[in-house]
């Protein structure tokens, strides 16, 4: 798919909490002189034509492809898959959301309808395997649309890249920028106490020879950055404080350089909880991927 504006299309329903996600053209509406530029993004209608299928499809997501801070992410990610030299491809602008946020919210009917139009759609294509930087669309398509036909192997970007560092297919620069860097990382919600997956982000982070630093409250018993089950598109509720500042003071009690995520939702609010104590141009909230295309040059 060659550079295009990103598609104004939203979603069947009006009910539904994000639009329709041209994600095949969000991986290439990046800054100028940069890689992604020149990267053209397979998409699965154009490899179906051509009776083809890819090893994996990337779900772009709804943050991904529409969020401007998270764009960024999807085009680090879609340049480690060029760089690999990975058979993927995305759905584009058949890409829908996955309903997660009208479950949460409590709207069964217009989950299941947003969700039985994405597994029509895989189905159709002979989807197998997919691979997400998005917890909650991880979560969502590995544990819940099963139940609606929907039965695939789904990894999220975290797993994924460090098993492509385990094959020894993905390489990182130990010696890198990050070499000697203070890095704490934010477990998502969705990721770590849903999934159980605690280790293969701080392995990750670990190969780029930071000094990795947990907070006080990590893992299993982790704080939450305040945006999970739909609370990201809500007022907030009474109380005493901020649960993102909370978890920014925590984050920022260490002194690091950066805070690494490896949600969309965690990224905004933690951003916006550095932002809170003034410390945007010392401490860098960074996803991933982010760390891993950046230790490579890509």
């Amino acid at each position: 798919m060659e550079e295009e504006n990103l598609a104004s299309e939203s979603n069947e329903s009006p009910e539904s909490a994000a639009p329709k996600s041209d994600a095949g053209a969000t991986a290439m509406t990046s800054e100028p002189d940069t890689v992604a530029d020149t990267i053209t993004v397979p998409t699965m209608a154009e490899l179906s034509a051509k009776g083809e299928s890819p090893d994996v499809l990337f779900w772009v997501g709804c943050a991904g492809a529409y969020d401007d801070r998270y764009q960024k992410v999807t085009r680090d990610f879609v340049k480690i898959l060029h760089h690999l030299k990975i058979n993927y491809a995305v759905l584009g602008i058949e890409e829908s959301c996955t309903g997660d946020p009208a479950k949460r919210a409590g709207n069964e009917f217009v989950y299941q309808m947003q969700a039985m139009r994405n597994i029509e759609l895989m189905n159709g294509y002979g989807v197998k395997k997919v691979i997400t930087a998005c917890p909650h669309c991880f979560n969502i398509i590995k544990n819940e649309y099963p139940e609606l036909g929907g039965e695939y192997e789904v990894l999220h970007h975290s797993t994924y890249l460090q098993q492509l560092i385990n094959a020894g297919v993905l390489k990182v620069a130990g010696d890198g920028e990050f070499k000697g860097k203070t890095i704490t990382f934010h477990d998502s919600c969705y990721l770590g106490r849903g999934n159980d997956i605690y280790e293969a982000p701080r392995e990750l982070l670990r190969a780029l020879d930071g000094n990795l630093v947990e907070m006080k409250r990590n893992k299993s018993k982790g704080l939450c950055c305040g945006a999970g089950g739909a609370q990201m598109f809500k007022d907030a509720e009474k109380g005493d404080r901020e649960v993102n500042i909370e978890r920014s003071e925590e984050a920022l009690e260490l002194q690091p350089d950066v805070i690494a995520t490896a949600c969309p939702f965690c990224m905004t609010m933690m951003s916006d909880g550095v932002k809170h104590f003034n410390k945007e141009k010392d401490v860098k909230v960074m996803d991933l991927a982010e760390l891993v295309s950046k230790s490579n040059n890509l």
